[in-house]
This record gives C-alpha cells, structure tokens and sequence, in this order.
C-alpha cells in the first residue's frame, strides 16, 4: 500500500505483484525499479520496456476557441496542430519562466488532450483555467477538465514496441498502429480479457527510442489499466518486454539529452537557456503570457546555456556539481549519470554562454576532485532510423 500522502496509480496493485521497489514521485507513489536499473534501461535500447505513466495529468480543452487559447496560454502555435497529431510546447509565467513542458494532442478540430508532468499538474491546470480570460478582459469560449483521476497511461518502448502493439490490437486497427507516426494519436481497440478495450494511441515518448502510449479510460472501467498491462506483458514477453521503474526512465532520457522539469526546466528557466527557444513562436504569434519577457531575452541572449558534458570515465556528475573552467565556477551540473548504452559519464549542465561550444575542455568538481568533462552536442544517444 502506498504511504498516506502518495497517491497510488491503478496499477499499483500490478507493480506489488511484480515486487517493485517504490517512491513518491510528484505527490504519487510510483515504481523506481523492479530490479536492476541497469537490465531495465538496456531493454528499452534492445527489445522493449513496459512503464507506468499515470502520473502524468490529462487536461481536456474542448470549444469552438480551443485552438486559439492554447495559443494564447502556451508559447507555441497550437492552433496550427493538424486532428490527430501532437506539439510539444512550453506552458511559462510573464517572466519567461517554465511552469511545465507539456504535449498537447488534437483529437478533433474542438478537442485537445493536454498532458503536463505529474507534480506540476495542479500549476498547469490553474495556469491554464486563469488564462481562459487574457489580460485584456477576452474571454475564450473553452471548457478545461481535468481527466487525470479518470486515465491510465501506459507506454511501450524500444524496438520491440510496434510488434507488441501488432499483437494485441484487433485487426482492424492494426493498419493504424503501422501507419501511426512520430508525434501522433489515434484510436484502436485493444482485445484483453476476452473482451475489446478501446485505447487512445499516441507515438511519441521519453526515452529516445520508438515508443507507443495508451491512454484508457479507467473512470468508465477500473480495471481497464490493469487488463491492459497483463495483455502487453503477456504479447511482449516473446518480445523481450520487461517492466520498467522511473529509474530507467531517467537514464534514458538523460542519454536522448531530454530535459525534466524541476532540473533543467523550472520557473526560474528560460527556454532561450535551455536550449528550446525553436518552440517559442515569436513570429507566427503576436499574443502569448510571456512574450515580452522571452522576446528580450532572445534579442540579449541568455545569461547561461544548457549543454551536454561527457567524460571519458564513468564517474557521475551528480546535480548541484560545479562545473569549472581553469579552476573558476562557470556552471552547474542539473542532471548527471553513467550511461549504461555508451560506458561513460554523461551530464547536462548551464554554463555561462562563452563556454557552451561543442569541443570545450571544462572540469566538474566531483567532491572536492576536478575531473575532466567536454561539451559535446545534444543528444548523447540517438536511435538509428
């Protein structure tokens, strides 16, 4: 059982059963490992991992002024979002600042499925709800529903992943598995449990490798999240399918040079800094919370940049290491590990922009121990197509 203050997912139960090790993670009590991270993270690079993403928020914003809200509300132009595909973008305070990273998915020409981190949520959700009347009294004809209570996400990655998928839909939708790209959604039925289960399907993910993720409605069904594990464990087992915590998770994000809000995005973070001023759209949006802020500090430039340091050792550069340039403090370290796919150490760091380019000799102090890093270009790891 999870502790008083943490919330349990729907599929705690699934996770006990499969002797998880846990952790409060955003308010939520959640799967850090099964066993080994290490096994965990090396089967989403070779064959396929199963994770436990219903700490994730699911927002609904539906109405005829969808579109133009959330263009107004986030930094990128949503409105722009073909029906059926997905935008990541940048929910940020009137500073500049991120409250949260999130992906946004057109279900219908009225209808978007928000999906911001499990711990920034309630901010999101209240961003979001002040935002549908601007600064200038404009009230948006838009209804905002929070469905995180009501969904389960799970996602399926590594290489495997699309025959998995192939396996357990029905017929019928196995074309809209194949034909799915990067960046989209659609609907399918899964068969589980002798019966049909219908599943929103998106291609996107957090690892660096192909991936699906299957939102089901657990409010209409709650054992619906359940049912729908045991039938992806069952298929991926021919696969090399292996259940993965958030310790795996990590990792593999890290090596794809993916950001995670609370190290290397925050409120106090601009996207200039780290490294995402592309989403911001500047000069397709006139309208959007933060764009004074953000369009000076892209004319000044940022005051510090995320890069990627790599050494030739595995010792970590852990969070809150300082990185040093001749022995002076220039940056921090925000995420740091040994990668399990390439052998060595691995770091995201901000350092002051004259030592952000790829190539640069820069040391992380490592408890009182300089040791040798080098700015490399982002991402450490990337899939072959």
């Amino acid at each position: 059982m999870s502790p008083q203050n943490s919330r349990p997912t729907p599929l705690t139960d699934v996770h006990e059963r499969l002797g998880a090790s846990f952790t409060d993670f955003g308010g939520w009590w959640m799967p850090l490992r099964y066993g080994s991270d290490v096994a965990e993270h090396r089967a989403v690079r070779e064959a396929a991992g199963i994770f436990d993403l219903s700490h994730m928020g699911e927002v609904s914003v539906t109405g005829p002024e969808a579109g133009a809200f959330l263009d107004y509300a986030l930094v990128g132009r949503l409105s722009a979002i073909e029906v059926g595909k997905a935008k990541y973008s940048l929910l940020c305070n009137e500073s500049g600042g991120v409250i949260d990273d999130l992906i946004t998915y057109r279900r219908a020409e009225d209808d978007f499925l928000v999906v911001p981190n499990a711990a920034n949520t309630p901010a999101a959700l209240a961003a979001l709800r002040e935002r549908t009347t601007t600064a200038t009294g404009r009230v948006f004809d838009v209804t905002i529903a929070d469905r995180t209570a009501a969904t389960a996400l799970i996602a399926v990655q590594g290489p495997g992943a699309e025959a998995i998928l192939l396996d357990v839909v029905d017929p019928e939708s196995a074309e809209a598995v194949s034909r799915l790209r990067y960046y989209a959604i659609t609907d399918v039925v899964v068969r589980a449990g002798g019966g049909e289960l219908p599943v929103q399907l998106a291609r996107t993910g957090y690892t660096g490798e192909d991936g699906f993720e299957l939102f089901v409605d657990v409010d209409s069904d709650p054992h619906a999240a359940e049912r729908l594990w045991e039938v992806l464990e069952e298929a991926g087992s021919a696969h090399g399918l292996v259940p993965c915590g958030l310790a795996a998770r990590d990792s593999l994000r890290l090596e794809a040079g993916m950001p995670l809000h609370g190290h290397e995005l925050s409120e106090q973070i601009d996207p200039f800094s780290a490294g995402l001023g592309g989403v911001v759209a500047l000069k397709t949006k006139e309208s959007f919370v933060g764009r004074e802020a953000l369009a000076a500090i892209k004319e000044n430039g940022p005051a510090r940049r995320l890069v990627g340091l790599a050494s030739d050792t595995k010792r970590a550069a852990r969070p809150g290491y300082t990185v040093l340039h001749d022995g002076t403090p220039v940056g921090e370290v925000t995420s740091g590990a040994p990668s399990p796919t390439l052998g060595h150490a691995v770091a995201l760091a901000f350092v002051a922009p004259e030592h952000a380019e790829a190539g640069t000799e820069l040391d992380v102090d490592l408890r009182g121990r300089p040791s040798p890093f080098r700015v490399v270009q982002l991402p450490f790891y990337q899939r072959e197509r």
